[in-house]
């Protein structure tokens, strides 16, 4: 009994521990603090980072001032150099047209050449027939015949010029042309006659003319071979006689 009396004045009496009584706050109201606290604490890492760089001499705000300006610059020089392709680019094709343009004038040219040396030609014969004796009566006559090799190796080009018999003027002439050619290659003499029997390029030997007949064409032998010569025969339709022969030389 005296024992449990001295264990209530232990605990109830001057002997007995002091207890402290504090307010409870709210769990939002510390974690607003600690969040309070940690912004106040990184603004100011920040400021003390950003007072220590530019101490040592770097300054970020001008640094990206000066990145700015650089990519501005960028963005306006990438835009001329836009431009200055576009203009190159239209002036090679302006280019291009104009030499495509001076290349058909130039081939017109030659063309133009040729036919007034041709033209020419051709008068001097025409005015020499009107000065000369008239031909025998029957007599088919070869006015011109020129070979001349062409730029591509192994093709030559002719020309023939025809009056038909003076008997025979109001009446058509039916015929055609042989050529014979004489060439050489790898020290060997060859001839060729053209048109070959039965070959595609017949027709453009044949004749029908009145009174003129013009004749031009080309062939072609072997780009080793070297044509010495070169002579027309002329025929009637059914006969195998020539009517008249006349060989040129090939330069």
């Amino acid at each position: 009994m005296l024992r449990r009396l001295r264990k209530l004045r232990q605990r109830f009496g001057i002997a007995a521990p002091q207890v402290a009584v504090r307010t409870a706050l709210p769990w939002y109201l510390r974690w607003a603090a600690l969040a309070l606290f940690s912004a106040f604490a990184v603004a100011g890492a920040a400021w003390i980072y950003d007072a220590g760089r530019r101490f040592a001499g770097f300054d970020r705000g001008e640094i990206e001032q000066e990145l700015f300006a650089a990519r501005a610059e960028l963005a306006k020089l990438k835009a001329e150099l836009e431009g200055l392709r576009a203009s190159a680019n239209a002036a090679e094709a302006r280019l291009a047209v104009e030499r495509s343009a001076q290349a058909k004038l130039a081939q017109q040219l030659r063309t133009l050449e040729h036919e007034a040396a041709r033209l020419r030609e051709e008068l001097a014969i025409f005015e020499a027939m009107a000065t000369s004796a008239a031909p025998a009566p029957g007599t088919l006559s070869i006015l011109r015949f020129r070979v001349e090799p062409d730029p591509m190796p192994g093709e030559y080009r002719y020309r023939l010029l025809l009056r038909a018999p003076a008997a025979r003027r109001g009446a058509e002439f039916h015929g055609r042309v042989e050529l014979v050619v004489s060439l050489t290659e790898d020290g060997r003499s060859a001839m060729i006659t053209l048109p070959q029997a039965e070959s595609a390029e017949s027709a453009a030997f044949r004749l029908s003319f009145r009174h003129f007949q013009r004749l031009e064409g080309s062939f072609r032998v072997s780009a080793k071979a070297k044509v010495e010569s070169v002579q027309v025969r002329v025929y009637e339709s059914g006969s195998t006689n020539a009517l008249a022969t006349r060989s040129v030389g090939v330069g």
